[in-house]
């Protein structure tokens, strides 16, 4: 009897291994890398244009912006990117420098200098349809890191508060100042190796806080 009650518990015991050994989860590997841009990658949308206040001031990689050189902001492209603009109303062409980060308005794809603007005979409109090629990269780029923009604040306070709320939510949540009059300070969430992954992170905030303003931006070193 005592043999035979010694059989079933070793019998349970390889059944309940072979169980767990069965419904082990192998952890998700990490998302891969952004591939980077392409020459000849492509996009289409809105394009505007700026000028005062931001002129003579500093561009997101760290020189001076001069709004009568052939250079743009862009949300997510590497900087020093050359791109090639048409404004499909009347198909004409400008070849601009990514130097800055930006449109900060939803719907809209890149800020171009007045110069380039000029060129396209978009200053007029102030925001026209475009399609963007990519005709030069970089000959560096730096690994690519994605948030997603939630909010710019002219309160400092109003931003911190918006940072805080997130990066209890969602981890990861900075404040990065947008120079400017007034100047803005913006919101990014997370840090992701996709835009994909970031495209997904925005959709999980909107419907968890119903915050529909947010999308993709490109985090830089500072």
């Amino acid at each position: 009897m005592r043999h035979g009650i010694l059989a079933l518990a070793l019998a349970a015991a390889v059944f309940s291994g072979c169980a767990h050994k069965r419904h082990a989860r192998t952890p998700a590997p990490p998302p891969a890398p952004a591939p980077a841009p392409k020459i000849g990658d492509t996009e289409t949308g809105l394009a505007s244009w700026y000028g005062h206040p931001y002129h003579g001031r500093a561009a997101a990689n760290g020189e001076i912006y001069d709004m009568e050189t052939l250079v743009a902001a862009h949300r997510t492209l590497p900087f020093n990117t050359w791109v090639r603009v048409l404004n499909v109303s009347n198909s004409k062409t400008v070849d601009v420098r990514i130097i800055d980060r930006g449109p900060f308005v939803d719907g809209r794809i890149i800020d171009l200098s007045h110069a380039a603007a000029r060129a396209i005979d978009l200053v007029g409109p102030g925001v026209g349809p475009v399609r963007l090629e990519v005709i030069r990269l970089p000959e560096t780029m730096e690994p690519s890191i994605f948030a997603v923009q939630v909010g710019a604040f002219r309160s400092r306070e109003n931003a911190d508060r918006m940072r805080d709320f997130m990066a209890a939510r969602y981890g990861v949540a900075r404040v990065v100042l947008r120079q400017g009059n007034p100047d803005l300070w913006r919101v990014l969430v997370g840090a992701e190796a996709t835009t994909d992954a970031a495209g997904d992170l925005a959709r999980r905030i909107h419907a968890e806080t119903g915050e529909n303003n947010g999308f993709v931006v490109r985090l830089d070193s500072e």
